[in-house]
């Protein structure tokens, strides 16, 4: 196996998601970056493969990244993994594949599971542009903040939430992003795999959603287009014939507030004076 930093998805629950080139890897590496030795451990074991295993979570990514790259430089193989699913998503392991990128060294990407990519699959909602935005702060107004910046969005959001939070999280959804259908998954490709799906509002008031136990996922619908009144275009026509002459301004606006062109131009001559 040539050398190179190969990030190596495995399971999120189910051990027969593990893939076969996965296997060859972990096989073949000189060396493997956890984010927890003993989880990736029985994970080995439960393959009958041994392997040198080094911490590489939040306080040691920098130490495994310095490390890794000493390796490299010398031939060897390095896997990095996750606790479960693909390496790269809301994942320490991350600031391993920058530094060995910015060393020009090779890096390779292993696929398998991911609860992100399983949890579209199955939500019922368009999944054709989706935005991830990870972990969504623990506190109510934070949350609420961060909410906001995503409310005006165009995409399928996903969140990844623990099961205390998640009621107060779907209660915060609802508030900031409205009515939207959405889908909660947990416990993906394991025994007690559950989707419950509903308006935002509902799921947060619904009793699977108090607390459940396992890793979940929220998927939430598109916000629909909003309208820009008259008094928005005319103070983006305003601030754009700063910069531009009338038509170009009203191009520009147009495309901003998804508003015909003509009428905009036409309202920029008049703004103009003409």
């Amino acid at each position: 196996m040539a050398s190179g930093l190969y990030l190596v998805a495995t399971p999120i629950g189910n051990l027969r998601d593990m893939t076969l080139r996965a296997l060859d890897v972990l096989a073949a590496a000189d060396l493997v970056l956890a984010e927890d030795t003993r989880v990736t451990a029985k994970l080995l074991s439960a393959y009958g493969l041994k392997a040198k295993l080094e911490r590489c979570d939040d306080h040691a990514s920098a130490r495994a990244a310095e490390g890794a790259i000493e390796r490299l430089r010398a031939g060897e193989v390095v896997a990095l993994v996750s606790d479960a699913g693909t390496p790269m998503v809301n994942d320490p392991g991350f600031v391993v594949a920058r530094a060995v990128i910015a060393a020009g060294l090779p890096v390779h990407p292993i696929p398998g599971p991911s609860s992100l990519l399983a949890a579209l699959c199955i939500a019922g909602l368009p999944a054709d542009r989706v935005l991830f935005a990870g972990f969504l702060p623990a506190k109510s107004g934070a949350r609420r903040a961060a909410l906001e910046e995503v409310r005006t969005a165009r995409q399928t959001l996903v969140f990844f939430e623990s099961g205390p939070r998640l009621a107060d999280s779907l209660a915060d959804m609802a508030a900031v992003l409205g009515p939207r259908p959405a889908a909660v998954a947990r416990e993906l490709t394991k025994m007690y795999e559950e989707c419950v799906r509903g308006s935002l509002a509902d799921l947060a008031a619904d009793p699977r959603c108090q607390g459940p136990k396992g890793e979940i996922v929220v998927v939430v619908a598109p916000g629909e287009m909003e309208v820009a009144s008259e008094a928005d275009a005319d103070a983006a026509l305003a601030e754009a014939m700063t910069r531009l002459p009338p038509g170009e301004a009203a191009a520009e606006v147009s495309k901003a507030l998804n508003l015909p062109r003509k009428p905009l131009y036409k309202r920029a001559l008049e703004m103009q004076g003409r």
